[in-house]
C-alpha cells in the first residue's frame, strides 16, 4: 500500500519495505527515462530540491527516496535491523525499483547519488547491473587503491573485531553527542565545512538536515549506521565494487567532484580515474561537497548531457 501526503513543495509517498516506512517522491512519473536520486549522509530527498524539477522538465521520470534511517523514513536501531550499511540500502533501492518503478516503467534506470548515495549507487551497479543504464556519483566517499585482503581474514579474528567495535559503539554516548549538535546548532559548522558558497547555507538547508536528527529515534539509528559501516564486508567497499564492474560489466560511470571538497578531497577522484580509466571524472571548479546544491544548474546540465549520450 502506498500512502500519499501533500506538502508545500511536492507530494510525499510512503512505501512499506520489510515493515519499515519509507518516504519517496516522484515528478513526471509516466515519462520514458527514470532517474533515481540518492542523498548523502545526514541529508534526505529534499536535498535534491534544486534538481528534481529541472530533470523532470527535460523529460525524465524523477524519483527521490529517503534511505532507511534518514529524512522521513523510519529510523530503526540495532535491535530492529542489526546494522545499516550500503548493502542494506542497496537492497532497499533494489526492492524500490521492483515495487514502485517497474510496474509503470520498464526502462533502465540512471542512479544519481551524493556521497553516501553515490556509494549505494555503485553497490547497486554491481548487484543489479541489468536494471541500470548508468551511475553518477558526486562524489564517491570510499577511498580506493588500498590493498585489502578479501580471503584471509580468519573467522575468529573477525568475530573478535566485530564484538570489540560493537562494544565501543554501544558505549559511545551518541544520544548526548546528537543533543549537543542540535542544541548548539553545530550543524552550521558542518555545513560551512561542506559548502564553499556560504550564501547557500540558509534556514531551509539547515532545517532539512537538522529536523530528522531531532527525532527520538535518531540516535539509535545512527548507532546502527556506525556499526554497519564500521564492520561491513570488504566486498561492500568501493575498491572491490569497482574491480567487479571492471571485470564483469562496465556500467557507465560519471564522477562529479567539487574542486574544493573538504570532506572527500579531489585526489580521491583522481585516483579512481587513474585506476579505472573507464570512469569519467568531471571536476566542478570552486565547489564543495554538495555540487548538486551549490552549482545546481551546472550539475543538472552536465548530468543531462551525459545521460543523453547513454541513450543514443
Amino acid at each position: 500500500m502506498i500512502l500519499k501526503i501533500s506538502s508545500k513543495n511536492k507530494s510525499c509517498n510512503y512505501w512499506n519495505w520489510n515493515g519499515f516506512k519509507i518516504a519517496w517522491f516522484v515528478e513526471n512519473e509516466n515519462d520514458n527515462i527514470p532517474l533515481l536520486l540518492l542523498h548523502g549522509f545526514g541529508a534526505n530527498s529534499n536535498h535534491w530540491r534544486k534538481n528534481i524539477k529541472s530533470f523532470a522538465k527535460n523529460g525524465y521520470a524523477v524519483y527521490a527516496i529517503d534511505l532507511l534511517g534518514f529524512g522521513q523514513s523510519d529510523q530503526p536501531g540495532i535491535k530492529d535491523i542489526g546494522k545499516l550499511d550500503n548493502g542494506i540500502w542497496c537492497d532497499q533501492v533494489t526492492d524500490f525499483i521492483t515495487d514502485i518503478i517497474r510496474p509503470i516503467n520498464s526502462n533502465k534506470i540512471v542512479i544519481i547519488g551524493n556521497s553516501l548515495g553515490g556509494l549505494v549507487a555503485l553497490t547497486c551497479a554491481v548487484s543489479i547491473p541489468e536494471e541500470i543504464s548508468g551511475i553518477i556519483a558526486s562524489p564517491l566517499p570510499d577511498p580506493v587503491g588500498l590493498k585489502i585482503n578479501y580471503l584471509k581474514n580468519k573467522s575468529k579474528f573477525k568475530s573478535f573485531k566485530y564484538k570489540l567495535i560493537r562494544l565501543f559503539i554501544t558505549l559511545l554516548p551518541i544520544e548526548f553527542i546528537l543533543f549537543v549538535i542540535t542544541r548548539f546548532k553545530l550543524i552550521y559548522y558542518f555545513l560551512n565545512f561542506a559548502y564553499i558558497k556560504k550564501e547557500f547555507i540558509d534556514k531551509e538547508l539547515f532545517d532539512l538536515i537538522s529536523i530528522p536528527s531531532k527525532r527520538r529515534s535518531a540516535a539509535r539509528t545512527l548507532r546502527a549506521m556506525c556499526l554497519g559501516m564500521a564492520t561491513r564486508s570488504n566486498k561492500l567497499k568501493s575498491s572491490f565494487l569497482l574491480k567487479v564492474i571492471s571485470k564483469v560489466q562496465k556500467v557507465p560511470f560519471l564522477l562529479l567532484w567539487g574542486e574544493k571538497d573538504n570532506f572527500i578531497p579531489l585526489n580521491y577522484g583522481k585516483r579512481i580515474e587513474k585506476l579505472f580509466p573507464w570512469v569519467k571524472l568531471k571536476v566542478i571548479l570552486n565547489s564543495g561537497h554538495c555540487v548538486h546544491d551549490e552549482d545546481p544548474q551546472l550539475f543538472n546540465k552536465i548530468s543531462r548531457e551525459w545521460i543523453e549520450k547513454l541513450n543514443k
